[in-house]
């Protein structure tokens, strides 16, 4: 493999057709990184979630839902209420209904496929929306936070966590990734700005400084 069949993620080399399908996973390269994903991002997601409650009447909302671990998660902690996945990638929606195929049958979990930008659900709906390693690609942050805000209930709690965090003077590492994946890697300071900008408030903001991680929570006014 040459270097121009490599990308510096960051923090790894790896290879660049299979990291490209971080942003929508296709084909089979797609259902290996999923495999991945649902492993490597275990660690900041046990991480990442400690940081809510989640009730066992919840109505939960996972966006970008991947590999469908986090799902899974969710529904073990769940009794009356349910987890809804939703993803613009079929492959990752296939994915995830595999790994979640008891639960769907139990009727505690659905998977659709669809997008960030217009959700097919009710307003208020939800009790809690989670984004696991998924905001860096919404195709338009305010918009799909105004959306997101939409499918909340009143008091309703937003998640995002993320395994990059933005610091002035040190993105220099993310340059190639970026580039590849067309993606936004955000600051606290821009995430906070932008959720209070449409209609969230009590913005919290926990960062792991040594992986780099980030993960938020913030409410429905």
């Amino acid at each position: 493999m040459s270097d121009n069949d490599k990308v510096n993620t960051g923090h790894h080399i790896e290879d660049k057709e299979l990291i490209k399908n971080a942003r929508k996973p296709v084909g089979e390269l797609g259902h290996q990184i999923l495999e991945r994903m649902n492993r490597s991002h275990e660690t900041m997601a046990v991480w990442g979630v400690s940081h809510f409650d989640v009730a066992e009447d919840d109505l939960i909302l996972d966006i970008g839902c991947g590999g469908g671990r986090n799902i899974e998660r969710f529904a073990a902690e769940i009794k009356s209420g349910k987890v809804v996945g939703i993803d613009y990638s079929d492959v990752s929606v296939e994915k995830s209904i595999k790994l979640n195929r008891e639960a769907i049958d139990e009727g505690k979990v659905e998977v659709i496929q669809g997008s960030v930008s217009e959700m097919p659900f009710d307003d208020g709906t939800f009790d809690i929306v989670t984004g696991f390693e998924t905001i860096y690609f919404w195709p338009d942050f305010i918009n799909d936070l105004k959306e997101v805000n939409r499918v909340l209930k009143k008091d309703g709690l937003v998640f995002f966590c993320n395994e990059a965090v933005y610091r002035e003077g040190e993105m220099e590492k993310y340059d190639d990734l970026v580039e590849l994946l067309d993606m936004k890697i955000y600051s606290e300071d821009v995430l906070k700005e932008s959720l209070e900008k449409t209609g969230f408030k009590d913005f919290k903001a926990y960062v792991n400084n040594e992986n780099d991680w980030i993960c938020i929570t913030a409410r429905k006014e």
